[in-house]
């Protein structure tokens, strides 16, 4: 049948199981809305107050569901609105599509009103992306870039449509979507069985995971493997939920803001088992010190990120589900490491995560939180101090999610993608964990919240500052405390208030468990105002270019 390029957009959507789109209209793309407004009963779209709102949403949908997380702007600023959150979910590998609409082919390239190269601009920060210039390009492209997105790697593409191309006509017929199904024939088994036998002659294997192991939801098999092996686990900032918190293997995070425990064990373990991870600066800090003594196994999917960052003794490619089934069915008798596990177990009691202090109050606040938070919640965070205490005192766990912005570190992202994770998941409970800073950057979606009536807790830590600049300030700067402070002084209870959504103050005295435990009890959106101290730090901490044992931690006197 013949359909107009729009209708095709539309259709395409429909055919990947699409049932929700964020975004923001305008001229370029009335079309696009026209044909989803007479598709609303089967798609729906969530108006958001800004584009970088909606593509932080539609990141926040892809990571809390699994799904690829679907984008609509107009041309021009709609579409350089989107590129904060493609290259916050580029560098995380969270597949999205991002629509953006364009002036006439016509009129491309001539400063036309509204115009701007955007698959130009973002081709640094995508997986792929496409301009169409034929209305018959337009299906192909669409079913191509849902399956670049999910495949191999995820990530985001973006599909730039001139506006003539949704007026075109174009025959369309119906596809099912193409799967990239993961085989265990795609991975070298003699990659497997180095790996095994590397790990029959280690006396202190550690383990180093991240983020890859939940998008490849790989958590069952990683608890087989580190029973089978006997070792301990250390994770990335994205790899928190790979385990329980609580597990007896678990030594916390590593690099600048990890676990002592973390750090001296990378240091002095034999071989590192480094699975869905790339070795961010902020995990190896000095290169020449990481894991010194160890053979390093790279497992990933992505051939680009071996030996990229730290030079490996080995490694294997492939999906990280697959990779470590094929390992654990070649590893029919578990390995034992008693004496290493012995150390493991006195230097944890050495080196106990301690909090001294005023310090001492976003512990609380946090640890309250987990404490009332159902099983199956998903928590957001912005990016500061009060992503790292989430990431240090949330009892995380394969079931609940932990989305943050780990790799570009966008201040700003939290709102949004809790936004998507609700919309997204409708019967688990969503709690953004904001700083005050962060939270400025985007609290115009307050008014999305509200509108959509999404029962999302947004938890500011308010110390009327930029806190982790401001901490880098006090330890490097010598207490220059240049354009940090926050000193205008927002009513956040009032501001939310004004949007429709309840707001709440959690003072310094008062029990953060009463105050959370009413604000969960609304089942509505609320906003919670929590007080803590100026100069709180996160610690411990990494100096930069400094060995990962080499730690700043709070003094006790």
């Amino acid at each position: 049948m013949k359909l107009n390029g729009a209708e095709i957009i539309v259709a395409c959507l429909k055919e990947q199981g699409v049932d929700t789109v964020f975004g923001f209209p305008g001229g370029a793309v009335l079309n696009i809305y026209d044909a989803l407004f007479k598709n609303r009963d089967s798609i729906r779209h969530i108006l958001t107050s800004h584009e970088q709102g909606a593509s932080h949403a539609a990141d926040g949908y892809a990571r809390s569901t699994g799904k690829v997380g679907v984008v609509f702007s107009t041309s021009g600023p709609g579409a350089t609105n989107l590129v904060t959150g493609l290259a916050t979910a580029y560098m995380d590998s969270i597949p999205i599509v991002a629509i953006t609409g364009n002036v006439t082919t016509d009129l491309l390239g001539k400063d036309s009103f509204q115009e701007v190269d955007i698959s130009g601009i973002t081709m640094p920060i995508t997986k792929h992306n496409y301009i169409v210039k034929d209305v018959e390009d337009l299906a192909p492209i669409i079913r191509d870039a849902f399956y670049i997105a999910r495949e191999g790697r995820p990530g985001p593409v973006l599909i730039d449509v001139p506006k003539d191309v949704t007026a075109a006509l174009a025959e369309y017929i119906r596809v099912d979507p193409r799967w990239s199904v993961p085989s265990e024939d795609n991975v070298r088994t003699s990659a497997v069985e180095k790996t095994i036998a590397l790990l029959k002659a280690s006396s202190k294997p550690m383990l180093y995971v991240g983020g890859g192991v939940i998008r490849a939801q790989a958590q069952a098999e990683l608890a087989e493997f580190i029973e089978k092996i006997d070792a301990p686990l250390g994770v990335s900032l994205m790899g928190n939920g790979a385990i329980d918190a609580q597990h007896p293997r678990f030594t916390g995070m590593i690099g600048m803001h990890g676990t002592r425990l973390s750090n001296i064990a990378v240091n002095n373990c034999d071989v590192l088992v480094v699975i869905g991870a790339r070795f961010s600066d902020r995990v190896v800090s000095k290169v020449s010190e990481f894991a010194k003594n160890a053979k390093i196994i790279h497992i990933d999917v992505d051939p680009a990120e071996i030996n990229k960052n730290i030079a490996t003794y080995h490694y294997v490619i492939g999906d990280i589900k697959v990779v470590l089934s094929k390992i654990n069915k070649r590893l029919t008798k578990p390995l034992v490491h008693a004496p290493w596990m012995e150390q493991i177990a006195k230097w944890r009691a050495e080196h106990p995560l301690r909090i001294a202090g005023e310090t001492r109050r976003p512990s609380q606040i946090l640890q309250a939180l987990s404490a009332i938070m159902p099983s199956d919640a998903v928590v957001v965070t912005e990016v500061g101090q009060h992503q790292m205490w989430a990431a240090q005192f949330f009892r995380h766990t394969p079931e609940k999610r932990f989305l943050t912005s780990g790799g570009l570190g966008t201040m700003g992202y939290g709102t949004g993608a809790a936004i998507g994770a609700q919309v997204g998941n409708p019967m688990r409970r969503v709690v953004n964990v904001a700083g005050d800073g962060s939270f400025r950057m985007n609290c115009n979606e307050l008014a999305t919240i509200a509108r959509y009536r999404l029962p999302i807790v947004i938890l500011i830590m308010n110390n009327r500052t930029l806190g982790m600049v401001r901490q880098w300030q006090t330890l490097f700067y010598d207490e220059r405390y240049s354009e940090t402070t926050l000193d205008t002084d927002v009513n956040w209870i009032a501001l939310a208030e004004a949007f429709g959504v309840k707001g709440m103050s959690l003072t310094k005295d008062d029990d953060p468990m009463t105050v959370l435990s009413a604000a969960f009890a609304l089942n509505s959106p609320v906003v919670v105002d929590c007080e803590i101290p100026l100069d709180n730090k996160v610690y411990p901490m990494v100096a930069p270019g400094a060995s990962i044992e080499d730690m700043i931690e709070e003094s006790f006197d």
